[in-house]
């Protein structure tokens, strides 16, 4: 009987546990290597202070190291936005271009649609798998911000850090589903990368542009790094209109994956 419930997905898992595993010691490791240095080089006259306030403003406000001397805003600028920003994407571009595009290329899509199962299942048990272990990553990272909160000065709320891992998870959806998205659209591997990948590093782009003048702040309503990070949840809280574009986005990249594959010749 269990064997029938979400074939798909749980095979997904069983044969990726591998990589989950590695993508989670990345998160742990970079965590581990970067929160415990705050008490070291934080605060406003710390020498990390200075090292900031001698920077061209410009390269500030592009890496968003304004408030780095903050617990909040060191945590936000050193892991969530950077090192495990680059981390969850490359996790989501990985898993998403393989899910779809990577098995027709394989020749092994035909096959599984051959065993009684519908498009549509496939799409949405892949997706359902894609998304399982980036949540993963995300809760990974927010027990461990949480479990060195204390020992490493970061002065957080349960409540912030809550807000700033959905805001990270919405971030990875939106490369991830996107590049389900291209990878049902094309069946191409390549495609599917690109738009996973391209969708971070625009977002990327634009947000850095848009934080150098409040003339180019409107850049960052197109991002969706800037959806995420802008309103700083780490310090602020949940960024509600954010995380619903985050989301909102993902659930129709979903949505175009399964029309997409229903509707093309696999294989043709």
């Amino acid at each position: 009987m269990n064997a029938r419930v979400l074939p798909l997905f749980r095979r997904a898992m069983t044969e990726s546990w591998r990589s989950t595993l590695g993508w989670t010691l990345g998160v742990a490791a970079a965590l581990l290597l970067y929160l415990p240095l705050f008490p070291s080089i934080g605060g406003a006259d710390s020498q990390m202070g200075q090292l900031i306030a001698n920077l061209p403003p410009q390269l500030v406000n592009a890496l968003g190291y304004n408030d780095i001397t903050s617990g909040a805003g060191y945590t936000e600028s050193t892991f969530f936005g950077l090192l495990g920003f680059v981390l969850i994407v490359i996790a989501a571009t990985s898993w998403s271009s393989s899910a779809i595009a990577g098995d027709e290329e394989n020749g092994t899509l035909e096959l599984t649609l051959a065993h009684a199962v519908s498009r549509q299942q496939l799409v949405l048990e892949r997706t359902l798998a894609v998304v399982a272990r980036l949540a993963w990553l995300a809760l990974v990272s927010a027990v461990l911000v949480l479990a060195l909160n204390s020992s490493a000065q970061l002065d957080l709320s349960v409540g912030d850090v809550v807000a700033v891992t959905a805001a990270y998870l919405g971030l990875g959806l939106v490369s991830a589903t996107l590049g389900l998205a291209a990878g049902a659209l094309t069946g191409r591997r390549i495609y599917a990368t690109a738009a996973a990948a391209g969708v971070a590093v625009l977002g990327y782009v634009l947000n850095a542009i848009g934080n150098q003048s409040s003339g180019l702040d409107a850049l960052r309503n197109f991002s969706p790094y800037g959806w995420a990070f802008h309103h700083t949840p780490l310090a602020s809280g949940a960024d509600w209109g954010g995380l619903a574009l985050l989301y909102g986005f993902s659930a129709v990249f979903v949505a175009i994956a399964v029309v997409a594959l229903r509707k093309r010749d696999i294989g043709g």
